[in-house]
Formats: structure tokens, sequence, C-alpha cells
């Protein structure tokens, strides 16, 4: 049969349907992220990725790190994360495992560093909670200034070990035997 129905009645009957579901809204959602990826262009793979940030205040809010720390990184000049800290932060905040390529310079020892420093939560007096292994000295001296600036304020000691009987003067000769 035939409905009969005035036009505001029409225009409310237009708007009861045209109500936005959960699963078009995530996929509206995911569409975005997806638009945003590709515009920094971040590849991923994997299932159930965390998010991509867009500013380092986002980690404040949604992962609780620090405030030391995101003042110490807009102290030393980083306003907005590169792609690789977009996507590789949440995802090590997340606990997942990571396998991230990036250029030269494009800020791959901040976004290991800001996750390692909030898993860590706050410093213990219980010797060595961390450890990064570099392959070479440059590499690790680079990695080492990064963590110190980083980290200044927090009460977390860095520290650089390149040499087994350094490490023994420094930490004491059974160091070995108890970390």
């Amino acid at each position: 049969g035939i409905k009969w129905m005035s036009s505001l009645e029409a225009k409310f009957e237009d708007a009861k349907d045209k109500k936005p579901t959960a699963e078009k809204l995530e996929r509206l959602r995911r569409e975005k992220i997806n638009r945003f990826r590709n515009q920094h262009r971040i590849n991923v793979q994997g299932t159930d990725l965390p998010d991509p940030i867009a500013t380092f205040d986002q980690l404040q809010e949604e992962y609780k790190v620090h405030p030391k720390i995101i003042e110490n990184i807009q102290a030393a000049g980083f306003h907005v994360p590169t792609p690789i800290q977009m996507q590789a932060i949440p995802v090590m905040l997340h606990g997942r495992e990571l396998l991230a390529s990036a250029p030269t310079g494009s800020g791959k020892t901040l976004a290991f560093c800001i996750p390692l420093l909030t898993h860590l939560k706050q410093p213990r007096n219980k010797g060595f909670r961390a450890l990064i292994i570099s392959p070479t000295r440059e590499l690790a001296s680079q990695t080492h200034r990064e963590l110190v600036k980083l980290a200044e304020g927090t009460g977390f000691r860095i520290h650089m070990i390149h040499k087994a009987a350094e490490a023994a003067k420094k930490f004491g000769p059974k160091s070995s035997k108890k970390f």
C-alpha cells in the first residue's frame, strides 16, 4: 500500500534511517587511519595494530607517559613525531613485537626509547632493568646520549658499558655474577 505522511515526518524517517551503526563508524575510523598512514608513508603488517599517534601529547593522554619525558622531548626540539615514531611507539607501548625499518635520522632511537622508559615506569634500586645492545660503539654512544636527554629529571640512571674491565671497576667486581 501507499504510506501517506507529512514532509516533516518524512524528514524524521530519513534521519532515523541514516543513524550510523557501530560497524559503519568503525569502518570510517579505519578509513581515516589508513588515509593518515598513507599520507605519512607508514606501511604496517599484522593484526589488531594500535592506531598511530599524531602528536607527542597523545602519549601522555592515551598511554600515561611520564610528563617529564614529554617535557624533555619538547625541550629537545621535537614537536611532531616522525612517521616511524607515529606507529612504532604505540605498537611498543601495547607490548607488541616490532621489526621496523626507516632511514638514518628518521627518529628510530627516540621511537624505541620512549616505550622503554614508559614500561620501566620509575627508577628502582634493582640493578640493570633494561639492556640495549648496539652493533657499533657509535650507535651505542648515540643511543646513550639520546636516552640521557630523554630521561633527564626522571631519576633513571643511564649507563653505557663497552668494556668488561671498565664495567667491573664501575659497578664492582661481583657485578658480572650479580647481573
